[in-house]
């Protein structure tokens, strides 16, 4: 099947100047065209594109996963490079998780905080900091002491 670059904007919700980016950057090079020059996509540029955005998300530069891409062009004899390149981007989205994991789990702690200082109308509740540490942050209260 094959897509206009509308469709596939629409389809990934990436904008259209963003998808010319990429193609300007080298990203796309597999990428038909018309006679007219318009851009033609199918199925597989589909799944490369999806597989830039993963990348992104996880905060990979462009021109890395243009090498990632550039490395696939060349064949099995890249498979140690490409193999290299995700278990390094693998590892920096874990330690991206676990941060997000300890902010999240910080702003669970002072979300039930304040509901229940709400509740109480006051930030001083006997022992309800520590009992929401030990709840949301596995730790004593020297981690999160302050009301603001």
């Amino acid at each position: 099947m094959t897509y206009s670059i509308g469709d596939i904007s629409k389809m990934l919700n990436i904008s259209i100047s963003t998808l010319r980016y990429y193609d300007q950057k080298g990203l796309l090079p597999l990428v038909n065209r018309t006679s007219g020059n318009i851009r033609v996509f199918d199925d597989t540029d589909v799944e490369c594109l999806k597989m830039i955005e993963c990348l992104k998300n996880t905060g990979m530069p462009l021109k890395d996963i243009k090498q990632f891409f550039e490395w696939c062009e060349e064949g099995d004899s890249t498979i140690d490079q490409r193999y290299e390149l995700f278990t390094h981007q693998k590892k920096k989205t874990e330690k991206q998780i676990a941060l997000l994991q300890n902010a999240l789990d910080r702003i669970n702690y002072k979300c039930e905080f304040y509901r229940i200082s709400k509740e109480n109308g006051t930030t001083n509740v006997p022992g309800l900091r520590e009992e929401l540490a030990m709840k949301f942050l596995n730790k004593n209260t020297e981690n999160d002491t302050t009301d603001k």
